[in-house]
């Protein structure tokens, strides 16, 4: 495997017969590169998955709001939120039959945490081609403008790699350049058990946490098995888990159901050498 120049570009979902998602909904993320507002859970179900992420949180203080990272073939828990049906066949209409979860991600922002997410496109932070991931946000939390619930710039997914400086002060060390030129942000307004999902060359970030409320999410990555890794060091942090389908391309490794929910620093696969 060698690190080569990625391609960036976006390809428009062609999806004749979807099972859960429309037709009007699939035009939506053609055209502005995400949906939101999608029933994953319902209410109880959003609960319970609130005191698992307590559960997990509780042993790692208030430095670990962000540190649950790539834990999904490592903890029990992440594993069944990353295959849960609900999820998955909004993912299928999406990327197709064959289902790859690749990386998840706990962002939690405390009550009054002043970091802030800055604009940025999450494929320029990866080591894959072609960019066909699929990210998830799962809400833990009900999450809205006051909370500091994450911004989309609706069409900026089509425009290829943007400009990008160096961020400091923020959760992510690098930032779009003049990313209002894009358009004017929406913003990912959800209740606890709903969902959106966005493509990963869409332009999106998040202001700092002033509420004295907490918003959680899980962002869940998914792609085809055809997307291949392309850095050996950055590959040795991920840990795959086939979701749905086969993978006849045999590149990925592909990680059975976990036992336990150990989410300790010296479990984290990111020790290994990932991203």
């Amino acid at each position: 495997m060698l690190d080569t120049p990625p391609d960036l570009s976006f390809a428009p979902v062609r999806t004749p017969a979807p099972a859960t998602l429309n037709a009007a909904q699939i035009d939506h993320y053609n055209r502005e590169g995400y949906l939101t507002g999608l029933r994953a859970f319902p209410p109880s179900v959003a609960e319970a998955n609130r005191v698992i992420f307590d559960g997990l949180l509780a042993g790692l203080g208030r430095e670990g709001a962000y540190a649950i990272n790539c834990y999904q073939a490592r903890a029990q828990a992440i594993w069944d939120l990353c295959t849960a049906p609900a999820i998955l066949d909004v993912v299928e209409d999406l990327v197709g039959p064959n289902v790859i979860c690749w990386a998840s991600h706990f962002f939690c922002k405390l009550p009054g945490d002043p970091k802030h997410v800055p604009w940025h496109q999450d494929a320029a932070f990866w080591h894959l081609a072609p960019a066909r991931t699929v990210t998830v946000w799962l809400a833990i939390d009900d999450a809205d403008a006051e909370n500091a619930a994450m911004q989309f710039i609706p069409r900026s997914h089509d425009k290829g790699a943007l400009d990008w400086r160096a961020s400091e002060g923020g959760v992510l060390n690098k930032e779009l350049v003049d990313a209002e030129r894009l358009g004017a942000p929406v913003t990912n307004a959800l209740r606890a058990g709903e969902m959106s999902v966005h493509a990963d060359m869409l332009a999106h970030g998040s202001a700092a946490n002033l509420s004295d409320r907490r918003r959680c999410g899980l962002t869940i990555r998914y792609c085809p098995p055809e997307v291949r890794i392309t850095d050996p060091v950055w590959a040795r942090g991920i840990e795959a888990i086939l979701c749905r389908g086969t993978d006849p391309t045999g590149h990925w490794r592909h990680h059975a159901r976990p036992r336990g929910n150990d989410v300790s620093p010296e479990n984290s696969p990111r020790n290994l050498g990932g991203n």
